[in-house]
């Protein structure tokens, strides 16, 4: 028989789980616990006999084979069960183990109900509206409808099916609500009037006791969530006297107070912000110290503002004019500038310069104006070591949306010197909207050791304890982040540094040895590393593959004075870097020193379009600024099977005119890096689609049938002497060959101007036309010396962009390929040296009789040296006049 349990002192979540478990297996014996809680049971004395479960004074012995524990990993004690029935769990308690022969259903949802509603769901059960009702009171009083931080969208869509089933949101609020009975009122004003307040990593927790009242049948559970209410704590931890026992009732109000972990140390269980404890034998005096004891463990320190600020400020002077501030805006684009007052020698703070005060005083027709006069005045500011609840607060209080960050000796009145950083709205709002699935640290070191293997991973380690001694961020950005991220192995591993990064590529150089290149000017370093380097990095690690070099860059940020310029360049926070950057999905960056190892730094919500596939700019103006945005868009589109988002295919296509102002070599290099993808033929094909080819060149355009021909080009390098043709290149050449051969001469040579193609590669495609050209001249009984001589002038690459034009099958191909493997390497053994030796004038006619042998050799009428020799005497009786 199969028999399903719950806990003791049973909640609405485990009850209605125990009545989903009983309804999808309806052979099954669903026991109810000894003790329910009070409204748990006023529920069950009105519609109890709904559910089919069974109470345990009508329990009888029976063999229990099976075992299945709902919203518990507590194996209570049954009459009839043996010594080691099969056991299976559902729960949502994930921080508990369970034992490994279980068989396990342990997911981090709300409430366990939800778990359960699933698999009705999902085999396509109807419910009752009892049914429906009580499984809607498990998912809401384990989630306070929805609104605890534990809460997910599986709990929302569980809640939303059943009330398509027919629940009462009447039912839920009135049994979810009752008033305490007088004995939990007495109860409830003993707790209250022993509560202490303690702080803890700045949390306000209370801690109580009581000793039960006489007569007490109630649960207690419902009393402390009525005094949580009440005094509003972040955690409530209520000690009540049972007699010879007490009892710990937690409750949370927040992710920073963990009072499963107190409960767990007194011998109980639960979940962050539930849980409970019965301790045996003990006094309250000293169970009360114990749970004292344990707060700082269960309280994680809370979120600070140096997490979540950017280094770095820029100022504006406060007697600056507004239309001078104008361009400043625009230079760094931020919301909000810290005023300092000019003409002193230490500037102070006075103020905060927001955009919007600047375009409405330039509406107002003031822009001469001092800022000082526009200005928010004050010094509202932070320190790095404030908790971000603080920041919440004075940017609530101040209304002030972007706040100074100070150092923490800075002193009233703060000066320029004193400014660290800032912190924005958009900071404060992306840290508390961040979502429960974003990485840990955990995660993310373990895919990094993954990744990178075990040489790299070990400099990485190495370099970011350095940078932490030297208090310099130090960080890992866009592609090798979202490689990571997709499960590939990163390609580079350039560094970024926040403030300086050569002073970090001196240090290392000075531990562990190389050479360093530094430019001053753009605050950059690269390090050549030996093998000796390596061996002092990760003495035991494989050193295959490593790098021999690594960049570091100082983080930075780029102003575009006009449309399709060049940046200017200036050094920045962190957060400016990556808002630079082309594409959401490149904007992630990996912190690395420090304790901060493997923190994932995702401002613009890179994340979230990797999760989704899309392609997506950073603001609208991205492709005005560098239209060469067009083609990457395209390119990662189709390198990692994604798609551009709707808004930024429009601004693509907005923005097509503005790629005739970009330079041809840096068109070209866009090119060249799309024909080095996997499928340069769908990159191809995807921009010809989006109207980018005309936009680069008037008539350029892709021939479908073309994709045919590229398709060829890694069958033929498979073959190591056509490979050889490349010269060690890549195969850009053949594929930029084979996708202009189909159009004309004319759009041919204009591409090839615009994009500043060099000389030997435009006499090579001009080779590769003249050749493919040439074919219809071939004939399948050709001699073999005609074929060498008309394919002798023509290049490797330009013979394999044709060789690529053709079928497998077509007999040219054949010929093309018999020359390039057989016929090109035949060599005469009569050579120049020969012909001086028996007296014949240096010349053209050198050429002509060592032509004559080689197409003899080819043509297989000799064979071997003594037939060169009989053939060139025969040659010199016959022209022994002509020749000097």
């Amino acid at each position: 028989m199969l028999l399903i349990l719950t806990h003791e002192n049973a909640d609405f979540d485990a009850i209605a789980s125990l009545a989903a478990a009983k309804r999808l297996y309806p052979e099954a014996m669903a026991l109810l616990p000894r003790q329910l809680n009070h409204n748990v049971e006023q529920f069950l004395l009105l519609y109890g006999g709904a559910f089919g479960l069974l109470r345990p004074e009508n329990w009888r012995r029976r063999r229990v084979e099976r075992l299945l524990l709902v919203d518990t990993q507590v194996v209570g004690s049954v009459k009839g069960m043996g010594k080691r029935p099969l056991i299976s769990l559902i729960d949502h308690h994930t921080q508990q183990t369970p034992p490994a022969d279980w068989s396990v259903q342990l997911e981090a949802v709300g409430a366990t109900t939800t778990l359960l509603t699933e698999h009705l769901q999902n085999v396509g059960q109807s419910l009752s509206a009892e049914e429906a009702t009580l499984f809607l009171l498990g998912i809401y009083e384990d989630t306070g409808a929805l609104t605890y931080d534990m809460t997910t969208p599986r709990d929302a869509a569980a809640a939303a099916w059943l009330l398509e089933q027919g629940a009462q949101l009447g039912i839920v609020r009135q049994f979810l609500q009752m008033p305490l009975t007088p004995l939990q009122r007495e109860l409830y004003e003993a707790l209250l009037a022993a509560a202490e307040w303690h702080t803890v990593h700045e949390q306000p927790i209370v801690v109580t006791t009581a000793v039960l009242p006489p007569g007490f049948t109630d649960e207690i559970s419902g009393v402390v969530h009525r005094l949580r209410e009440t005094l509003q704590p972040a955690g409530l931890l209520a000690l009540v006297s049972l007699g010879r026992d007490i009892q710990l009732v937690a409750r949370s109000a927040t992710d920073y107070v963990d009072v499963s972990a107190v409960a767990q140390a007194l011998g109980g269980g639960g979940h962050k912000r539930a849980a409970a404890a019965i301790i045996v034998h003990e006094t309250l005096t000293a169970v009360r110290q114990k749970l004292l004891n344990l707060l700082p463990q269960a309280v994680s320190p809370p979120a600070r503002v140096e997490q979540i600020m950017s280094l770095g400020v820029q100022t504006i002077p406060a007697a600056l004019p507004v239309r001078d501030a104008t361009d400043f805006i625009n230079r760094f684009g931020h919301e909000g500038y810290p005023v300092v007052a000019d003409n002193q020698d230490s500037p102070r703070l006075v103020g905060l310069l927001t955009r919007r005060a600047v375009d409405r005083a330039l509406n107002h027709h003031l822009g001469h104006l001092p800022v000082r006069r526009i200005m928010e005045a004050g010094a509202v500011t932070v320190r790095p070591s404030d908790s971000v609840e603080r920041l919440q607060q004075l940017m609530l209080t101040t209304g002030w949306g972007q706040i100074p960050v100070v150092s923490e000796t800075a002193t009233e009145p703060v000066h320029s010197d004193d400014l660290l950083g800032i912190v924005t709205r958009t900071d404060l709002l992306g840290f508390i909207f961040q979502r429960d699935g974003r990485l840990a640290q955990t995660t993310l070191r373990r895919l990094l050791d993954q990744s990178l293997g075990a040489a790299l991973w070990h400099m990485v380690q190495v370099v970011g304890e350095i940078a932490a001694t030297l208090s310099t961020p130090l960080y890992i950005v866009g592609g090798p982040v979202r490689d990571l991220l997709l499960g590939q192995r990163p390609t580079d591993l350039d560094m970024v540094v926040e403030t300086n990064a050569i002073p970090l590529a001196r240090r290392l150089q000075t531990s562990f040895g190389g050479e360093i290149y530094v430019h001053d000017r753009f605050g950059t370093a690269k390090w050549q590393m030996t093998t000796a380097v390596w061996h002092k990095l990760a003495p035991q690690a494989n050193l295959d593959n490593v790098p021999t070099s690594i960049d570091f860059v100082t983080a930075r940020t780029e102003f575009y004075a006009e449309p399709s310029a060049l940046p200017e360049v200036s050094y920045a926070s962190i957060k400016l870097d990556l808002h630079r950057r082309d594409f959401t999905i490149n904007t992630l960056a990996v912190r690395l020193d420090g304790d901060h190892l493997g923190q994932l730094l995702d401002f613009y919500g890179g994340r979230r379009d990797l999760e989704a596939g899309v392609i997506r700019v950073l603001h609208s103006l991205s492709f005005v600024d560098d239209p060469t945005r067009v083609l990457r868009a395209v390119r990662f589109e189709q390198r990692l099977g994604f798609t551009i988002e709707p808004r930024t295919a429009d601004l693509l296509q907005e923005s097509l005119e503005m790629l005739e102002r970009v330079s041809g070599d840096r068109i070209r290099h866009e090119i060249e890096l799309s024909l080095r993808e996997a499928d340069p033929a769908q990159v191809l094909a995807r921009l010809a689609e989006l109207r980018v080819l005309p936009s680069l060149q008037e008539g350029l355009h892709w021939v479908g049938e073309t994709a045919v021909s590229f398709a060829r080009v890694p069958g033929l390098l498979a073959d190591p002497a056509w490979l050889a043709a490349l010269g060690g290149d890549t195969p850009v050449f053949v594929y930029f060959a084979l996708w202009l051969l189909p159009l004309s001469e004319a759009t041919r040579t204009a591409t090839m101007k615009r994009l500043r193609v060099r000389k030997r590669t435009r006499e090579d495609m001009a080779a590769v036309g003249v050749l493919h050209g040439l074919l219809p001249t071939l004939t399948p009984d050709m001699p073999p010396s005609e074929v060498e001589r008309l394919l002798r002038p023509f290049a490797p690459r330009v013979l394999l962009s044709v060789m690529a034009s053709l079928e497998p099958t077509d007999w040219r191909a054949g010929l093309l390929d018999r020359y390039y493997h057989v016929w090109r390497g035949v060599k005469t053994a009569v050579n120049g040296h020969h012909l001086r030796q028996l007296g014949l004038k240096p010349g053209p006619i050198y050429a002509e009789i060592l032509d004559l042998l080689l197409a003899a050799r080819l043509d297989g009428r000799i064979s071997d040296e003594a037939g060169e020799r009989a053939l060139l005497r025969q040659w010199l009786a016959q022209n022994s006049e002509s020749v000097p």
